[in-house]
């Protein structure tokens, strides 16, 4: 579990542990989860993370949520170029996961990885973000073909309440009631509910190649 250690990633990580998994978690700090082997390793060190895999040959799932570092937010046209480039480091450490991943993973594996409801749904100040999950889910439906009988899947999570956003109290409440106005299910999503997503297309040995919306009907309206 890449990026497994706070978040939708924390999520995923104690659903596995919960449901008798053995799941280890990376990610670039060093932290502790009850029956959790924690590991640190960055998904845009490839050296890091072939020694990872290589180290646990034959294991069944790999599951990335990593950001792979900060995302630009704003206007586009007022946006930092380089910020927008650096985005995809998202992308990159995907890309980095599954290629050096898939060698090692069991014939039956599956992966998951995460993209993001502004793929499919502009909203403002997301244009960087959404370029990058755009990307991420046309790189789901190619491998696929390319890493069978391995199968991957993506999940497409909307407004979700987690550890990412900096505001507290009512100025935290405030932002994910605006945010999530207009959308058929006015609130902000849990980082369980898109946890429980990832779990169903791990799980679902006839899926490949398709992405979960866990949006509260956002990319509808």
């Amino acid at each position: 579990m890449l990026g497994g250690t706070s978040g939708i990633g924390l999520a995923t990580t104690e659903m596995l542990r919960d449901a008798g998994a053995e799941v280890i978690a990376a990610s670039r700090r060093e932290t502790d989860i009850d029956g959790v082997e924690c590991v640190q390793v960055d998904v845009l060190d490839r050296e890091g993370l072939h020694t990872l895999f290589e180290k646990h040959h034959g294991f069944d799932y790999l599951v990335n949520a990593a950001t792979g570092g900060p995302r630009a937010i704003g206007p586009f046209l007022e946006m930092d170029l380089d910020g927008f480039q650096n985005s995809f480091a998202k992308l990159w450490g995907y890309v980095n996961s599954v290629r050096l991943g898939v060698p090692h993973i069991s014939p039956q594996g599956a992966v998951v990885l995460y993209s993001g409801y502004p793929a499919r749904k502009w909203r403002a100040g997301t244009l960087a973000i959404g370029s990058v999950g755009g990307s991420v889910e046309a790189f789901i439906r190619l491998a696929a073909n390319e890493i069978a009988p391995v199968r991957i899947n993506g999940v497409s999570p909307g407004l979700i309440d987690t550890p990412m956003s900096p505001l507290e109290g009512e100025a935290r409440e405030e932002y994910y009631r605006a945010g999530s106005q207009g959308h058929l299910i006015a609130r902000a999503g849990t980082s369980e509910e898109v946890a429980s997503a990832a779990m169903f297309l791990l799980e679902n040995e006839f899926v490949t190649g398709t992405i979960v919306d866990v949006d509260g009907g956002a990319i509808c309206t």
